[in-house]
């Protein structure tokens, strides 16, 4: 792009180069005449050469700015790519739909085979964009775009969305969902060039919002643990380190509690190891039930788990480990029975990393085990 851009200045500067060249034959040529005549040729040609130079000077400038566009469009397209996380693509495709001459809003939606749909925004609070209702035709015939006009009462106010475009975002010919751009502009309209730029980028999104979502869902099943449906062991470390690191950086609470289910070892040796996976199966998802939506249950061993509970102290643990023991003892676990746990609880300190952390309630549920079954214990670290 810069060498296109070199190559106009080199183009003009040679055209003017030989206005000046014209001009200094012309004015040679009238030197030998004299007279009032010459003085008015003299000034002709300068006028048309002055005309000349601000017409190329102007094409210059035309042709720089579009370099530059181009060049800018081609960036942020390129950028679309650039990335397999699905939240920095979908940041990335909005900021290109979000960057078209006089959008206020942009909106990715993609459709889900199960549950809720997938939306971000870019210029709209997240309630706002998932209220924003994107879908082509009432039979499903696809489509090239959908336009959008919004009217108010007239007391409604000023600051709303007016108009909005949407074009599908496919691979490979399969439909994955819509990218919509919105104004506030009461006087925008849509037309076929805002069109045609918005297909460009959702081409250039499709197929790589594709292929993140995809890797974001083979890294999910990885990082699950396949009897307990739990995270697994990898997961609670790397969790941890950056939980324990975001906690440091923000002054924020952090605990951590660690539970082992008592004489385990006995299940399964009177029912067999097959039972006790399927004793272990419910048993997580009775945790699973009792735990907050902010935290994170992972299975750190045969019959060891681990919550990971942000914004939380001690007394939060410990509350979680009482839900806990009455989910597990309330009702019997099919010929296994009723289950206790013993549990570790610690919460973050200042001289803390992760394994710090981890040592310190894996030392209270030593403790815990030691004082007798069914029990919480805090570590004194």
């Amino acid at each position: 792009m810069l060498s296109a851009v070199n190559h106009l200045l080199i183009g003009t500067s040679a055209a003017l180069g030989a206005c000046v060249v014209l001009l200094l034959v012309a004015l040679v040529g009238m030197v030998r005449r004299s007279g009032r005549r010459a003085d008015e040729r003299v000034e002709t040609v300068m006028h048309a050469v002055e005309t000349r130079m601000d017409e190329l000077a102007q094409e210059l400038a035309g042709a720089v700015a579009r370099a530059e566009d181009e060049s800018r469009r081609s960036r942020v397209l390129g950028d679309i790519a650039g990335s397999i996380d699905l939240d920095e693509v979908l940041a990335r495709t909005l900021e290109a739909a979000g960057g078209l001459a006089g959008v206020d809003a942009a909106v990715v939606r993609l459709d889900a085979q199960e549950g809720a749909p997938i939306v971000a925004a870019l210029g709209l609070p997240a309630e706002d964009a998932r209220r924003q209702a994107i879908s082509g035709p009432p039979d499903g015939r696809p489509v090239r775009s959908v336009e959008m006009t919004y009217r108010y009462p007239e007391e409604a106010g000023d600051d709303l969305v007016r108009a909005g475009l949407a074009v599908p975002l496919t691979d490979d010919l399969r439909p994955l969902g819509y990218l919509g751009v919105f104004t506030r502009n009461p006087e925008r309209r849509f037309a076929d060039g805002d069109m045609r730029q918005l297909e460009e980028i959702a081409g250039r999104a499709g197929p790589t919002i594709e292929n993140a979502r995809r890797f974001r869902e083979a890294r999910q099943l990885a990082d699950l643990d396949a009897l307990s449906g739990l995270h697994n062991r990898r997961y609670f470390h790397e969790t941890l380190a950056r939980d324990v690191a975001r906690a440091h950086r923000y002054d924020r609470r952090l605990a951590l509690a660690i539970f082992d289910i008592d004489d385990f070892k006995g299940v399964n040796d009177r029912i067999g190891h097959l039972a006790g996976d399927g004793v272990l199966a419910e048993a997580a998802s009775r945790m699973r039930d009792a735990i907050r939506t902010a935290d994170v249950a992972c299975r750190v061993g045969g019959d060891e788990f681990a919550v990971i509970m942000p914004e939380s102290g001690l007394e939060q643990a410990d509350q979680l480990v009482s839900r806990i023991q009455l989910a597990l003892s309330e009702r019997p676990i099919g010929v296994a029975g009723r289950l206790y746990v013993s549990a570790g609880i610690a919460e973050l300190k200042a001289e803390d990393d992760s394994i710090g952390l981890f040592e310190r309630a894996d030392e209270a549920l030593y403790r815990a085990k030691q004082a007798g079954k069914g029990q919480a214990v805090a570590s004194a670290g």
